[in-house]
């Protein structure tokens, strides 16, 4: 699984202080929110990429025209 940088879970915690009117005493739970916010993100969008590499279909190999003489 990768890592979130520090830096993002820093400023999603900060945006979500600030959402709660900036309220004391709530850093470890905002942090660890916008912690579980950015791991559901990082994980929603890894399973829509690999939905999508499972229901594209297979490309097809491009077929040169077929060239007839006719008469």
């Amino acid at each position: 699984m990768r890592e979130i940088p520090l830096a993002a879970i820093r400023a999603r915690a900060y945006d979500i202080w600030e959402r709660n009117h900036r309220p004391d005493g709530y850093e470890i739970q905002f942090w660890l929110l916008a912690e579980r916010e950015l791991r559901a993100e990082l994980e929603s969008r890894r399973d829509a990429a690999e939905d999508a590499r499972t229901e594209a279909p297979a490309p097809t190999p491009a077929t040169a025209p077929t060239e007839t003489v006719g008469g």
